[in-house]
């Protein structure tokens, strides 16, 4: 591993090595990879830099960043091959966006908290669109309808919280959930699929705008959540294993008597 080249230097060796990839007598994979083909890479790469996070496994999330900067890179190549753009305008651009958003470090506003900041912020972002000829798109229309809908929920509602549009605490937001619950208990009951189906989005809506109250990513909150029922269930597994059997040849009272011990 190199240890004396810069930061720079190593970024311009990885841009040199995705455009001799790309090139005539490359790798045939990455010849034929376009911009819609490499988006679930992306997905994918930008999920295990959480998981290593998650895990606190630093050594890890070191090689799953570099996995992260790379697809920057393939789109970069891939368009600067169509003449769309190159590598150094996307650098430029980030480099420009990070002076331009921080008047209170590289210019003359001043901030003397996160809320000075993400005013400033938000200001500096609605100049910008209205520059752009963009201010006619809404307060939502930015955001992405593509994302993962957890967190399409949770841009949404802070982007409407930040003009007012909101509950004063998360106390009117806990009477919403029970309502919410008490409409999707009935149609649970009564509705159609397509009933029940709607309900339950209010409800899994009310639960993000909770978890904005409180200051908890629902996403991450979920992910652990998801790690801990798979640790628990590893759990199960083994102590099954141990009696020579399955989970599906066991039963509930067991597996439950199992998982109240790994919660322990």
């Amino acid at each position: 591993m190199e240890t004396n080249s810069s930061a720079g230097e190593k970024f311009q060796r990885l841009v040199a090595l995705m455009a001799r990839l790309r090139a005539p007598g490359g790798c045939p994979w990455d010849r034929e990879q376009t911009f819609d083909s490499i988006k679930p890479y992306t997905l994918e790469e930008t999920y295990e830099v959480l998981d290593a996070i998650d895990r606190r496994d630093w050594k890890d999330l070191a090689e799953e960043l570099g996995d992260y900067i790379l697809q920057a890179v393939f789109y970069a190549q891939m368009a600067d091959e169509r003449k769309l753009f190159s590598v150094e305008h996307a650098l430029d651009a980030i480099n420009e966006k990070l002076v331009r958003r921080h008047p209170h470090v590289f210019g003359d506003e001043s901030a003397e908290t996160a809320g000075d900041v993400k005013r400033i912020w938000g200001e500096v972002k609605a100049a910008e669109k209205e520059k752009k000829g963009a201010g006619d798109q809404g307060l939502l229309g930015s955001v992405p309808r593509a994302l993962p809908a957890l967190v399409e929920a949770q841009q949404i509602t802070s982007r409407a919280a930040g003009v007012g549009f909101d509950w004063e605490n998360p106390e009117q937001v806990l009477e919403k959930l029970h309502e919410e619950l008490g409409e999707f208990d009935q149609a649970r009951r009564n509705a159609s699929q397509p009933e029940l189906e709607d309900e339950l989005g209010d409800l899994l809506f009310v639960l993000v705008n909770l978890a904005r109250f409180v200051k908890v990513d629902p996403e991450q909150a979920l992910r652990k959540t998801n790690a801990k029922f798979r640790d628990r269930f590893a759990y199960i597994e083994r102590k099954l294993a141990e009696r020579g059997r399955k989970p599906e040849e066991s039963n509930i009272s067991e597996m439950e008597e199992l998982w109240q011990e790994a919660k322990g």
